[in-house]
């Protein structure tokens, strides 16, 4: 780095300073949310990224004059400070060991939005989407949409100058700053803007900042003009091309992608742009991806919105991980473009985007808008999750994640690095922004066995950026994944320029120290080399992951998904997340505890207090081994841990009373109505909930006094014409035959009205759902195999199983593989298992009864949102008639979770998220629809409200329609 380097090397990121006398100091000076505890730290010791950096404090400042005071008291003690908002950076930009603050917490409002000048003043932890929600009602939205721009923040974006793949259109960030309120490490607050072509100020606070960067400009002025601002993805290193006189001296878009390395963000005022009024997507099918870039020069002059490159085998994920209906029809190709055009109306749009077509040279072509064009554009978003596998398996990394070149080089390059691949024997899905030449990547590097073929690959793919005129980094930032790497693009001379830089702006080398600058190593701090395997005493199989519950947590690669509130689009995670908004709470801050219990520095051991704490509210929904992109699966992960920490050890007294609720429902069913009498007496009711370990807020279900399967052997004789349809066998649940027999009687008319013969097993058994959700697998094997032992006949004869509550289901479809995965009859089941409108819907010549008029709110239960889905459910009711608008998160009961001790406030705060104000807003009308116990027990017990499960909904239906027949005859 030359000698101007070597001035700011002092303090390269390492703290002497005890995490307990900083959190001290810091709240000494004001800052109120200032932790150390090992498990806080855990949550930050990483990002997006590859690597883990423990840091000393995390702090959470409420205000600007908080922020000052963190600053300055580290600055006192020499401690290094890295600024983090969404914590989604990919290339260790939002990592540091010493003070780490979040300003997405607290720091996170769009503070005025001014149509006039089209801008809007924000904090740093303003979530992008927020500001284009609160610009929306004048038809303005901000730019930049990286994928993450549902959990993004404002400052971190600006951090890495984010572009996405709108930034063709509307810019990168740094097109979209106006002004910025920052502070350095010294304590110099100042306004950053453009100055215009008088240039930068003599007088003020920041008057040596700007004395020196006017002196480095007029000495390196030819080295800037050729070196830097290339071409529009040239994000590496510090953009000095925005100092020059010609562009305004613009310190605002100069300070864009500077990585927090030369001052803190306070706030800042960003441009928006007009929300078009309409838009189309023309995909574009290409033999392969390097094919599909060739076409890309042809195409930028048609003016659209965005130019992404999308790789088949990437869209073949989502088809293996989400089913077929996950992607809708594509073109012939395996490399598609994905062209977005705009216009006033919808036709306008898509006449556009056929008009491409003559120049792109394609293969097969499709123009789509509305609900299809969204879903192509979610697993264009989910890409960095859905990359994190190869498509033999193997975990992907980043690492080498948006390197761009020029787009008239991009085809070219796009050869010689698969070439590249090859001959490091690596593999990886492209895709990325083609039309600004920006190219993403997750690679499959051996990174616990051989991390040294790391270093290797990534010097190689620098060096060829570099022949291609290329910048390491195009929207990400360079943070500790490509500092190293910055000789490759840019000579020495504009090395010593960045040293000087940051001598000017942090000469102690305070602001996250080992980026850009001076870097670590490349492959120092690598989080997976330092995990430990966890396979002993393993209680799931974790197939997928190599048997190793280390590599299936390491799946969780921070790309945050997890942090957004997708309860709109149907999404379930995390309910936890989305009550508390506490990093804790996300499946991500679950998944980086467990990755220190891997590592065994942090968290030591199974009955680590960290995991507990982690572990507390995670409801054990599933909702995250559907909706996160890297398929992490926290339920699963819990109860493994639970299993480890309890086994063979005493158990929290509601691992007996829910754990085991079948047995004490199996016992009650012989005295159901003294059962009902003990627990309607308040005293005896308070202390069977303090001995079980239940909040005492949480009213106790009644027990049926007839069981289902009592109903089941005295039943009437069918009506209708059973046994057309064949035999099938109903589960009986726990839930169903001790608590809602109702809803298996419905059943029973439902199925035997559509032509089959109902069986049930001869004996009572159990999935075992209780056991899993509190650890106890050893105790669910049991329970599982006496089940397969009752199904086995229905196995050998390949009967339809069909069961009524979604989360028992779900264990016979998903956790019965993990946990029996060497007995025969396992994949048989799992096959044979079906919901009741995945069985209705496959029946020949069957026909729902009319729901016209039936209209309301469904509440899909969290499990089959995860495993089943609810696809044929909705199906069946819109071709019913009925109209049922489905609502997204979870319920909040969630099984044990919401009757534990210590989780009633959070059960509470995650049905208001989605389901309680959905239910108040329907017309007093309107059908609940809910067939899962626990959802309809929160509704019954938090807005007076009957669910009704589908089966009842259909036979009160089909009921009407016998009475209407019976009538007209």
């Amino acid at each position: 780095m030359g000698t101007a380097g070597a001035a700011v090397r002092k303090n390269v990121g390492v703290t002497d300073v005890e995490p307990r006398a900083l959190a001290a100091a810091l709240h000494r000076a004001g800052v109120a949310e200032a932790e150390d505890a090992s498990r806080r730290r855990a949550e930050y010791a990483t990002d997006a990224s590859n690597y883990r950096v423990v840091p000393a404090v995390v702090a959470y400042p409420r205000d600007v004059a908080e922020v000052e005071a963190a600053v300055s008291t580290a600055a006192s003690l020499g401690v290094p400070v890295t600024t983090r908002g969404g914590g989604t950076s990919t290339a260790g930009n939002s990592i540091g060991a010493g003070l780490v603050l979040d300003f997405s917490r607290h720091l996170n409002r769009v503070l005025d939005v001014d149509p006039v000048t089209r801008t809007a003043l924000v904090e740093p932890g303003a979530i992008l989407d927020s500001i284009t929600q609160a610009a929306a009602p004048h038809g303005l939205r901000y730019g930049p949409d990286p994928s993450t721009h549902a959990r993004a923040t404002i400052g971190g974006s600006i951090g890495n100058n984010a572009c996405g793949p709108r930034a063709l259109s509307y810019g990168r960030t740094a097109d979209n700053v106006v002004e910025l309120d920052v502070l350095t490490a010294s304590g110099t607050r100042f306004a950053a803007r453009r100055f215009g072509r008088s240039g930068l100020p003599t007088q003020g606070p920041a008057a040596p900042i700007y004395a020196g960067l006017d002196a480095l400009v007029r000495d390196e002025l030819a080295l800037v003009r050729t070196e830097f601002g290339r071409f529009t993805r040239q994000v590496s290193g510090y953009s000095l091309e925005h100092l020059l006189p010609e562009n305004g001296s613009d310190v605002a878009r100069f300070l864009a992608g500077t990585e927090g390395t030369l001052a803190v963000l306070l706030g800042a005022t960003v441009r928006l742009v007009e929300t078009p009024r309409a838009v189309a997507l023309c995909v574009l099918g290409y033999p392969d991806m390097p094919a599909a870039a060739d076409a890309v020069p042809a195409l930028l002059p048609h003016g659209m919105v965005a130019l992404e490159g999308m790789d088949a085998r990437l869209v073949e994920v989502v088809r293996n991980r989400r089913g077929p209906a996950a992607v809708p029809d594509l073109p012939r190709g395996a490399g598609w473009l994905f062209v977005e055009t705009a216009g006033a109306t919808e036709a306008e749009a898509v006449a556009r985007a056929e008009k491409l077509v003559a120049d792109s040279g394609c293969l097969d072509h499709a123009v789509v808008t509305g609900t299809t064009a969204r879903a192509l554009w979610r697993i264009r978003e989910d890409g960095a999750g859905l990359g994190g596998r190869t498509p033999a398996g193997e975990p992907a990394w980043p690492g080498w994640e948006d390197a761009a070149v020029p787009p008239d080089r991009l085809g070219s390059y796009l050869r010689e690095f698969e070439a590249l691949l090859r001959d490091h024997r690596l593999d990886g899905l492209t895709y990325g922004h083609f039309g600004d030449g920006c190219v993403h990547v997750r690679i499959d590097f051996p990174l616990s066995s051989t991390p040294g073929a790391y270093r290797s690959f990534v010097q190689d793919a620098a060096a060829l950026v570099g022949r291609h005129g290329g910048s390491l980094s195009g929207e990400h930032g360079d943070g500790r994944a490509r500092g190293e790497l910055l000789a490759h693009m840019y000579s020495a001379g504009a090395l010593a320029a960045f040293g000087r830089v940051k001598a000017l702006f942090d000469p102690a080398n305070l602001l996250n120290p080992g980026v850009i600058v001076d870097p670590a190593p490349l492959d120092a701090d690598l989080r997976v080399p330092a995990a430990r395997p966890l396979t002993r005493g393993l209680g799931f199989a974790y197939a997928s992951d190599g048997g190793d519950l280390s590599t299936a947590v390491h799946r969780c690669v921070g790309v945050g998904k997890c942090r957004a509130d997708t309860t709109a689009a149907g999404g379930v995670m995390c309910p936890s997340y989305l009550a508390t908004r506490d990093e804790k709470d996300s499946t991500r801050g679950r998944a980086r505890v467990l990755q220190e219990l891997a590592n065994g520095a942090l968290v030591k051991g199974y009955a680590a207090p960290e995991l507990a704490e982690s572990l507390d509210l995670c409801l054990s929904c599933k909702g995250c081994s559907a909706d996160c992109p890297a398929g992490v699966d926290m339920a699963t992960y819990k109860a493994e841990v639970l299993h480890q920490r309890y086994r063979r050890r005493l158990r929290p007294p509601s691992h007996y009373a829910l754990g085991m609720l079948p047995r004490w429902a199996r016992l009650a069913s012989h005295l159901p109505r003294v059962a009902n009498a003990s627990l309607r007496s308040r005293t005896l009711a308070r202390a069977a909930k303090r001995a079980g370990g239940i909040d005492q807020r949480r009213p106790l279900p009644q027990f049926a006094t007839r069981t289902f399967r009592r109903w089941f052997a005295g039943r009437p004789a069918a009506t209708g014409t059973p046994g057309s349809a064949g035999p099938v066998l109903l589960w009986v649940d726990t839930f169903t035959d001790h608590f809602s027999p109702e809803v298996g009687q419905a059943a029973v008319r439902v199925l035997e009205a559509a032509g089959y013969t109902v069986r049930i097993v001869d004996r009572t058994v159990c999935c075992g759902l209780t056991w899993i959700s509190t650890g106890q697998l050893d105790g669910a094997r049991r329970q599982l195999r006496r089940s397969l032992d009752a199904l086995d006949g229905a196995v050998r004869d390949g009967t339809p199983i069909v069961g009524l509550e979604p989360s028992c289901t779900a264990v016979l479809r998903h956790d019965l593989a993990g946990l029996l995965p060497d007995d025969p009859r396992t994949p048989k089941v799992v096959a044979q298992t079906r919901t009741l409108a995945e069985l209705l819907a496959a029946t020949p010549g069957w026909t729902p009864p009319r729901l016209d008029g039936v209209h309301g709110v469904a509440q899909p239960h969290c499990h089959q949102h995860a495993v089943m889905g609810w696809q044929a459910d909705a199906a069946l009711l819109a071709g019913a008639g009925a109209e049922i608008d489905a609502v997204g998160g979870c319920c909040g009961l969630a099984g044990n979770f919401g009757v534990e001790q210590g989780h009633y406030d959070v059960s509470v705060a995650v049905a208001e998220t989605a389901l309680l104000p959905a239910v108040r807003a329907a017309d007093h009308d309107a059908v609940v629809l809910a067939d899962g116990f626990s959802c309809r027990t929160q509704l019954e017990q938090l807005a007076q409200v009957k669910g009704r499960h589908l089966a009842e909904v259909l036979d009160s239906a089909a009921i009407v329609d016998r009475h209407a027949d019976d009538a007209s005859s």
